[in-house]
């Protein structure tokens, strides 16, 4: 049995992620700023109150886990606002990169004493964070911190290998959840997540740095 702590886990994804771990037989940690109903049913562990993009929030969460392993941290906690070239809203620029890009920096590196040698760490990061796939434009703000989120998991995956840390990059798909506006053509969240978990189940340090698909399709940068 291992314990994983997933961010942004009070809906969608994040909650998908604890409700499969708690079903196979492994430990969540679920983090949010405000636990959803359903979350409290799972009677998983929950930290609520903590906002990734606040110092004083993330180092409560450390303190408050001081001395508990993590085997698995899942940076998943995320947002997405429609910024176009005709409305260049740059305080939603400037927040998704606090939410989508920093803030799993700020808490990947809080929680570094918590991960103890063959730990893992994953970050949700999206297929609209790719420049070669890249064909539609637009998503200033989405796109752009989701490019620099993959980029922090590929140095991430260099600095953490001498701790024999391993790092997946992944995109989950096009899901059925509220970020997407629960669209028709996407996956839903249980199909999406049992990807994802296996991807992280079979990454090791010579995967570390791969940026996937939870298809286990590669992705291009």
């Amino acid at each position: 049995m291992a314990t994983y702590l997933i961010t942004g886990a009070n809906r969608g994804i994040g909650y998908e992620y604890c409700r499969q771990l708690q079903q196979r037989g492994d430990t969540a940690i679920a983090v949010c700023r405000q636990p959803s109903d359903e979350l409290k049913a799972l009677e998983v562990q929950i930290e609520p109150g903590i906002d990734i993009t606040d110092d004083a929030s993330v180092t409560s969460l450390a303190q408050r886990l001081q001395g508990t392993p993590l085997d698995v941290l899942i940076n998943n906690a995320g947002i997405a606002e429609r910024v176009t070239l005709d409305n260049l809203d740059f305080d939603s620029i400037r927040q998704q990169f606090e939410v989508n890009a920093i803030g799993p920096l700020r808490i990947t590196k809080a929680l570094l004493p918590n991960l103890s040698e063959g730990a893992k760490v994953a970050l949700m990061t999206s297929r609209m964070g790719s420049i070669a796939d890249n064909t539609s434009g637009g998503s200033y703000g989405y796109r752009m911190s989701k490019v620099a989120l993959s980029m922090a998991g590929k140095s991430l995956a260099h600095d953490l290998k001498p701790k024999n840390i391993a790092v997946a990059i992944l995109h989950p798909g096009l899901v059925q959840t509220r970020m997407t506006g629960f669209t028709n053509s996407g996956i839903t969240p249980a199909e999406a997540v049992k990807g994802l978990l296996a991807r992280i189940d079979a990454l090791t340090l010579e995967s570390s740095g791969t940026f996937w698909h939870s298809n286990g399709e590669v992705l291009p940068w």
